[in-house]
């Protein structure tokens, strides 16, 4: 045999050897498949175990293995508020003690004004019988001074009388000084100062001497109204109207004497 043949032939064995070797490996890999497959599968439901169909044996037994379950979820019910009134009283809530430092102020009382009590207005009649020579009250007489009449408040009236030394007419000379004076009097002559219940009284008349430097001196009451009320305020109405304005510069005397007529009605 020579070389070339040898070669083919062992050219053909090997690829007889190699065929059966791959069909055998086919072989092998569908029978491993089938087996797995048949092995999987399992008996079917109610069959017995070589195949078929059949009833379905059920057996009783005592105890199953616990399962755990899932737990409920836990509901909380709403509560409705009841406005109804319960059968018990609540206990009343304790007060917080006072503290200890705190002290009671005390309360203030409003004092009570005394009632005024009205009393009768009493007369005064001066005991003093009247000089012999003296003129009665509204019966005429000429005054002793010249005078100027004046109204106040409520129907009172006023008069005045200026005289200086030696009888010279103080008031027709200074009507502006006497103007003055009688307006200062006026305003303090007050209503109020005489008793409520006097509603008209007689003249009162008050003299008194106005100095260089208008201050007033020798007041006095020369005729009572009858009326203590109204001669005190009479007077009252002088004395509050000191220092008057001082007497005029071109004027010779060092004072000069008024006489002032106070006549009240309210």
């Amino acid at each position: 045999m020579s070389t070339a043949t040898a070669a083919r032939y062992s050219e053909l064995n090997l690829k007889k050897t190699l065929t059966y070797s791959l069909l055998l490996h086919v072989f092998l890999t569908i029978a491993m498949l089938a087996s797995a497959y048949l092995q999987h599968r399992g008996a079917q439901w109610g069959g017995p175990p070589g195949g078929g169909s059949g009833a379905v044996t059920v057996n009783m037994v005592g105890n199953l293995p616990g399962i755990p379950l899932p737990a409920p979820a836990v509901v909380t019910p709403n509560r409705v508020v009841d406005t109804t009134k319960g059968l018990y009283k609540a206990e009343p809530i304790p007060k917080a003690p006072p503290p200890r430092d705190a002290e009671k102020i005390p309360e203030f009382k409003k004092e009570k004004q005394p009632k005024t009590i009205e009393r009768p207005s009493r007369v005064l009649e001066d005991k003093t019988p009247p000089p012999p020579n003296a003129v009665p009250f509204g019966q005429g007489g000429a005054p002793t001074l010249p005078y100027s009449s004046f109204s106040m408040t409520g129907g009172t009236q006023g008069s005045i009388g200026m005289q200086g030394p030696g009888g010279a007419d103080f008031g027709a000379r200074y009507s502006w000084y006497v103007t003055a004076v009688k307006r200062r009097i006026s305003e303090n002559w007050l209503v109020s100062t005489v008793d409520s219940s006097v509603r008209i009284a007689p003249r009162a008349t008050v003299t008194f001497t106005i100095q260089r430097n208008g201050a007033i001196s020798n007041i006095r009451v020369t005729q009572s109204s009858g009326n203590l009320s109204v001669d005190n305020s009479a007077q009252r109405a002088v004395l509050g109207s000191s220092p008057l304005p001082p007497l005029p510069n071109d004027y010779g005397a060092s004072s000069v004497n008024v006489e002032f007529f106070f006549d009240f009605k309210r």
